[in-house]
């Protein structure tokens, strides 16, 4: 399998006034194509931090980030944006749908950056509900839906750039464990049958345990990289 992510020696600070806040402190691992990947963390282990990095979200202080082949520190600004709207998904916790906007008029978000025409727009967002089971639902605002058919959305709108790479920050954190498995059958759904490749934050050992491979992470360091 060919990597996608390489991530070597990432350290990350943050600086407020006179403390120097070390955050990441020498990451080290890879990713490969189509793989379906879990990283765990107690809360300040430095998981969301690494995951703003592996975005685009954020810069790391040092260190080397190659995406797709390309060394990350070497894009611009446009660059980066560009990339998190053609290559990269994203779900997270809380949904982040616009409430005053249909589920359609959601999901066309990223599509809009693209200056896609509106037919061509439509048509895309219903086959990306359709793919997620939300279809029925496409003239629906978020108020109208429940906690799991809002991350379906959610999900439906990180899938219409047709992104190679969706990261999920706690996707199901949100979710009761019923809703939440549903949405994790979702994913593991578009691993397997579209080879998407999948990195997901989570704290829930249920939902690494459904994952090919877990990265754990403590005190800003890769301590265990166990696969399945």
């Amino acid at each position: 399998m060919s990597i996608v992510m390489k991530l070597t020696d990432i350290h990350k600070h943050y600086y407020m006034g006179d403390n120097d806040l070390h955050v990441l402190k020498g990451i080290n691992f890879e990713v490969n194509h189509g793989e379906l990947l879990s990283i765990m963390g107690a809360s300040g282990s430095g998981k969301s931090t690494l995951m703003n990095i592996i975005g685009l979200l954020d810069h790391p202080t040092s260190g080397s980030y190659k995406l797709d082949g390309k060394e990350v520190s070497t894009f611009t600004g446009d660059d980066r944006a560009m990339i998190r709207n053609q290559m990269i998904g994203f779900v997270f916790q809380q949904f982040f749908l616009l409430p005053r906007l249909t589920a359609v008029q959601n999901v066309a978000m990223p599509l809009i950056y693209r200056g896609i025409n509106k037919k061509e727009s439509y048509d895309r967002c219903m086959e990306s509900l359709k793919k997620v089971g939300m279809i029925d639902y496409h003239d629906h605002r978020p108020s109208e839906m429940s906690g799991g058919q809002q991350q379906r959305v959610a999900i439906a709108r990180a899938l219409i750039g047709e992104p190679s790479i969706i990261l999920g920050d706690e996707p199901t954190g949100a979710l009761d464990s019923k809703i939440g498995q549903e949405v994790m059958d979702l994913f593991i759904r578009l691993n397997e049958e579209e080879k998407k490749t999948l990195v997901l934050v989570t704290h829930d050992p249920k939902v690494s345990a459904q994952c090919q491979r877990t990265v754990h992470v403590k005190d800003g360091l890769v301590v265990d990289d166990e696969r399945r």
